[in-house]
């Protein structure tokens, strides 16, 4: 079924749209991520992405591919390396690590169109098979 080793991937371009909707939903308008006049103040010269939109990504691939439909998250660790800006193309690549009776861990990455390491850390994730009751 599942074996260390197994990846799967995942590719978004951040968009303007990303970054507001996200601002709405969670309710975070810091203005590093939601005003080009207060971020191009900042180190960063421009607005970026929030890092959390960034790690839902690794969400998107162990719910819709590696274990898939069905799977939730029990814990994970994250750790902010880049800034992502809008109009970067994020690729969050998810690996198994370890299989146990908690689920599967996985060592969790995203990196950006130039392939730098924007976010990394791990994850346990329980496969649908642990809760379906199948």
């Amino acid at each position: 079924m599942y074996k260390v080793g197994d990846c799967a991937e995942i590719s978004k371009i951040i968009t303007e749209e990303d970054v507001y909707l996200f601002a709405g939903i969670t309710g975070d308008r810091n203005p590093i991520h939601t005003s080009s006049d207060f971020a191009a103040k900042t180190r960063f010269g421009e607005r970026i992405a929030h890092g959390f939109l960034t790690a839902g990504l690794m969400s998107a691939a162990w719910g819709m591919k590696l274990p898939g439909p069905g799977s939730i998250a029990r814990s994970q660790t994250l750790k902010f390396l880049l800034p992502v800006r809008i109009g970067d193309q994020i690729t969050a690549r998810i690996q198994i690590e370890e299989i146990s009776e908690d689920g599967l861990r996985f060592s969790t990455r995203c990196f950006n169109q130039n392939r730098e390491l924007v976010l990394e850390g791990e994850a346990i994730v329980e496969p649908p098979s642990n809760h379906s009751g199948t």
